[in-house]
């Protein structure tokens, strides 16, 4: 099992013949992602290492019954890139674009909850790997295995990090949900499903300074989550009013401090390492303890 992404997954990827779009689909496909398709407007009919290209979501869909769509398309064209995938009904849509406006991404959001279709990760996200099954975004494939830890992080390279300092254990999904002020999934999207996936027995999350995320997901910890969580906050050195690397990076006042979310988790029973290789410790043990390691 793996949460929202699996060796089932129909992958196109949209804006696959721009620089980004073909490196990364190159390496997705390294890692056995099941790529169907891409799009790009105006260049369909032609193909990259012999993937067919479509003019549109809906000719992709039509003709791969492609379900995930991977999205590498420049900030300006990316709320309609986004929209053509809800329109076409693409369960799953990863955004991996950077610097899109807010209010653009805020419109594609609503939509895609209006629409009741389509999954959005991100955007500003590394996307999501099921190790061993799928790999739909930039997360490098080759830094872990299957396993039976969940992993949902605002970060890319904590993402990347907790993944390769537990490699040894594994992950059943990594889910990165990105670092702007509105994204698509949220850790308590995550917390929610891999509670319900028989084949996660504990979870990471990782956090950062900026917003009430953190705060909001150890109250839903508190109310519905059995399995055991660790937790990560970055930012404790950060000064206030300054964005720090995303978007949504910025505390103002008390609000948003990486000390105010780690003691929101703790208050639940969330063990919350300083460091992120404490993290993976703390990871550890609770698997060796589970009879995982």
């Amino acid at each position: 099992m793996a949460i929202f992404l699996d060796e089932n997954s129909r992958v196109i990827v949209q804006g696959m013949t721009g620089s980004e779009g073909t490196k990364h689909t190159r390496r997705m496909i390294q890692s056995g992602t099941n790529i169907v398709g891409g799009v790009t407007p105006g260049k369909g009919g032609s193909d990259v290492d012999g993937i067919p290209v479509f003019n549109s979501v809906a000719e992709a869909k039509a003709a791969t019954q492609a379900n995930v769509s991977v999205v590498f398309v420049p900030p300006r064209f990316a709320k309609a890139a986004v929209i053509e995938a809800i329109d076409a009904a693409i369960e799953l849509c990863v955004v991996i674009t950077e610097g899109i406006p807010v209010h653009d991404t805020a419109s594609f959001y609503q939509y895609s909850v209006d629409k009741k279709t389509t999954r959005i990760i991100g955007p500003n996200c590394p996307g999501i790997i099921s190790p061993g099954k799928s790999n739909a975004g930039i997360t490098p494939g080759d830094i872990t295995q299957p396993g039976r830890i969940g992993l949902v992080s605002k970060s890319g390279t904590l993402t990347y990090q907790m993944m390769y300092e537990l490699r040894d254990i594994g992950f059943s999904t990594a889910v990165g949900i990105g670092g702007d002020p509105i994204v698509g999934t949220t850790h308590i999207d995550c917390l929610a499903a891999f509670e319900a996936d028989p084949d996660t027995d504990a979870i990471v999350m990782i956090g950062e300074i900026g917003g009430d995320a953190e705060e909001r997901a150890a109250a839903y910890i508190a109310a519905n989550i059995t399995k055991p969580v660790v937790g990560y906050v970055a930012g404790f050195t950060a000064p206030e009013g300054k964005t720090m690397g995303h978007a949504g990076a910025i505390v103002s006042g008390s609000a948003g401090t990486a000390q105010a979310k780690k003691e929101a988790l703790e208050a639940v029973g969330v063990k919350v390492g300083k460091t992120p290789s404490e993290t993976a410790r703390l990871m550890r043990e609770i698997m060796q303890n589970l009879g995982q390691s």
